[in-house]
This record gives structure tokens, sequence and C-alpha cells, in this order.
């Protein structure tokens, strides 16, 4: 009686896999460590190994579960947060010039992020009156010194060691994690507009 030999390959680093059958006895050469098909689905990105391109699919793909991105899946990755600020876009800043007493109230970022923000602002006062500064603003520079990312009694100290009549503030519109780590802006672009901001007062 013919004998048929039918040898499966299993994509490893060092196993081949080799079936021998006969008529009434089927013996395996070697012992079966993985699934016949699993180096497949490591090559080809299943099984937590990455997900396939849709022109990728293939009926056998979607038989073994190996299925396609959707597309809301391959959109999740590049898209930015809702309520992203761009902190190196000059229209999310704004600044302000005030004569002291200011009337704002500073508090200190997280460590993580070093700087000061408005607090709130006091009832009355001069910011008050002027209306263009809002609570939540982040300080970014006194005049043409950038503060941002100082502790808070330096940063703090650059705006009582002013000695202009009316001290130039800018902020930017946003919250600290997009200003300060890697949504931030880059300390070159900083440097550069703060040097050479025109950014008009707004309310």
């Amino acid at each position: 009686m013919k004998t048929t030999t039918l040898l499966a390959i299993a994509a490893s680093t060092s196993t081949t896999q080799a079936f021998t059958t006969t008529a009434n006895n089927v013996r395996t050469h070697t012992a079966l460590n993985m699934g016949l098909f699993d180096g497949v689905k490591e090559a080809f990105g299943a099984d937590g190994m990455g997900d396939l391109d849709a022109e990728r699919e293939t009926p056998i793909d979607r038989w073994m579960g190996w299925n396609a991105k959707t597309e809301s899946a391959q959109g999740e990755v590049s898209k930015a947060p809702v309520d992203f600020i761009d902190s190196m876009d000059e229209k999310n800043y704004i600044t302000v010039s005030l004569p002291k007493p200011m009337g704002i109230v500073f508090e200190e970022n997280d460590s993580d992020f070093g700087g000061i923000f408005v607090l709130e602002i006091s009832e009355g006062s001069n910011a008050e009156t002027e209306g263009t500064v809002r609570p939540g603003d982040q300080l970014v520079a006194v005049g043409t010194t950038k503060v941002s990312g100082l502790a808070f009694e330096e940063a703090l100290g650059t705006i009582i060691d002013s000695t202009d009549e009316q001290t130039k503030l800018v902020f930017f519109r946003g919250p600290s994690k997009f200003l300060y780590g890697p949504a931030g802006a880059s300390a070159e672009w900083l440097d550069e507009f703060v040097g050479g901001s025109k950014v008009e007062s707004t309310a």
C-alpha cells in the first residue's frame, strides 16, 4: 500500500514538526509544543501581536478570528484629546499690563510641571476691572522674562521685582498638561515667542 507523507512546518525559531500518516496508523515524531497555526498567527499579527489591515483580511482570517481593525480603532491612535489646546499656537496666549496691586491670586502647579497659574481674581481689583485674566491661566512671562516652569517664589518674585508702572504678563490659556510635558511647547519655541511676543490683550 502506498504511504502518503504530509509535512507541516509551523513558524518558530527552531521547531519543525513532521507527521507520517499510514492507512491505519498515525504517529507523531515530535511532541507538539504549539498549535499548528500559532506561528502563522504570530507572523500575521493575531493573538495580541497586532491587528490586520482591512486590505489584508481574508476569509481564513475571519474564520480563525484574526479580524482587521475597525475604522474607529484605526483612528484612535492618531486622534488628539477632545480638550487639547495647542501651546505652540499664539492664539492660545493672552497678554495684559496691570499696575500693582494686581489682585491676582497665584497657585503653584504640580511639582511634575512647576510654574504658577491664576487661582482666582480678587473682587474689585485692577485685574478684575481690566477683565482679561481668568482663573486657570498659566503664567508664562513677566515682561520679556520667561517664568514658565519656575518655582512659586521665583516666578512670583519676578512680578514683585518689576519696577514698571504697569507690568506686562503673558499667559497661556489652557491647563498645565498642555503647556508642559510631552504635549507642551518646546523651550526653543517659548523662548522665541516670549522674546518677540506680539500677543494682543484680549478679554
